[in-house]
């Protein structure tokens, strides 16, 4: 049998995405007065936040499409209302990218390839099951957003910290939702 080998010449969309996607965030030209290496790991970051806004909406979907049970109707709509704020959260995210030059890397692909929050169990039904599933994906997203805060307070773009400031708080809000479904008085 042949051995196979890459063939570095084939077009991109033939090619693994991880050579695909640029090492270096390409930039392009912009009058925004954060430095160009500033805005490179910024955009590296956002992206990687992007990446797992992406995963944690799918994750929305998995839940809201799946879960079963007495809570039925109101754990169906809150999962759903929580897709819709992550869809904005992707928004803002993509769009901070832009605005700094960068290329938002925001399909499915990457995301899956990148994404750091836990993997959404495919198998589970109960209402309980899929509010601990989804808590513990918010929680880890609203883990990796404070973190971003950090970084991006660091590379002194305060626009960008301001946006994941109010993800975050967006993601403490729904956290709590969620959670108050496995808390009893």
């Amino acid at each position: 049998m042949p051995q196979h080998t890459k063939d570095h010449h084939a077009p991109p969309s033939s090619r693994p995405a991880t050579e695909t996607r640029f090492e270096a965030p390409r930039l392009y030209p912009t009058k925004n007065d954060l430095s160009q290496a500033s805005r490179s790991d910024a955009v590296r970051l956002l992206n990687q936040r992007l990446a797992e806004a992406i995963d944690l909406q799918a994750q929305c979907k998995q839940a809201h499409w799946n879960v079963k049970g007495p809570s039925f109707i109101a754990l169906h709509e809150l999962f759903d209302e929580i897709y819709a704020a992550v869809a904005e959260y992707v928004d803002l995210l993509a769009e901070r990218v832009v605005q700094l030059g960068g290329i938002a890397e925001g399909t499915v692909e990457v995301a899956a390839g990148r994404s750091s929050l836990p993997d959404y169990p495919l198998g589970l039904a109960t209402g309980g099951e899929h509010v601990a599933a989804l808590s513990d994906a918010l929680a880890a997203f609203g883990r990796a957003v404070r973190v971003g805060i950090d970084e991006m307070t660091d590379l002194q773009d305060a626009d960008s910290a301001d946006i994941l400031t109010e993800i975050s708080r967006g993601i403490d809000k729904w956290l709590w939702f969620v959670e108050a479904h496995q808390q009893s008085a």
